[in-house]
């Protein structure tokens, strides 16, 4: 059997994942808007066919992680959207200007399921692991966690950085992961790193 691996192909100071498990793949977070070219100049250099992605995601519905949902859809790559996701597409386009290029996200081909149903639709095209929802950062935000304990969070904030966000929430959303056996930190900004850091800081909230 195949391992997984995970490969990033991010730019402009954004993450973007893709999980792969041989040719079923999985993309998480979905570009910056009006950059069509780009990512999939990156997706080629990077030697992930787009036609081979089974499925897109993003954690939450902010322009640097689903800027390009639309256009990956009419490229041929299905969005899975979680049911705590769905208010939140509409909003995207009262924060992009017109040279932002952004094509609007329909409702029209998105894969739509409630959050306890992530893992059996993970496993329908062979990833391990669930999608969870953790707000803090966003309402809407989830994280993908795979089985191995690699999880991707998105813009969860790291404790050390609260700010304006509710810290109990945040606090929450760690908690959970962190329960369900997350070990390694796949985020949208910055290295990849463990969760001890986490864990240290939870312990002064």
């Amino acid at each position: 059997m195949s391992a997984i691996t995970i490969v990033n192909v991010g730019y402009r100071s954004t993450n973007y994942w893709v999980i792969s498990l041989g040719t079923s793949r999985l993309l998480v977070d979905l570009g910056w808007p009006g950059t069509m070219g780009q990512f999939a100049s990156i997706l080629k250099r990077k030697d992930v066919p787009l036609d081979e992605i089974r499925y897109a995601v993003a954690t939450h519905y902010h322009i640097d992680h689903a800027g390009l949902g639309q256009e990956l859809k009419q490229a041929g790559v299905p969005l899975l959207v979680l049911d705590v996701q769905v208010d939140a597409i509409p909003h995207m386009k009262t924060w992009v200007k017109p040279q932002d290029n952004f094509v609007e996200i329909t409702a029209e081909g998105n894969v739509v399921m409630p959050v306890a149903a992530s893992r059996a639709t993970l496993e329908q095209i062979g990833i391990p692991g669930e999608i969870l929802h953790t707000p803090g950062h966003s309402d809407d935000s989830v994280s993908l966690l795979l089985d191995d304990g690699s999880v991707f969070t998105g813009d969860l904030t790291h404790p050390a950085f609260i700010g304006l966000e509710d810290a109990a929430t945040v606090a929450a959303s760690w908690r959970l992961l962190l329960e369900r056996g997350a070990r390694r930190i796949y985020p949208g900004h910055g290295p990849v790193r463990s969760v001890d850091s986490v864990t240290a800081y939870l312990k002064q909230i």
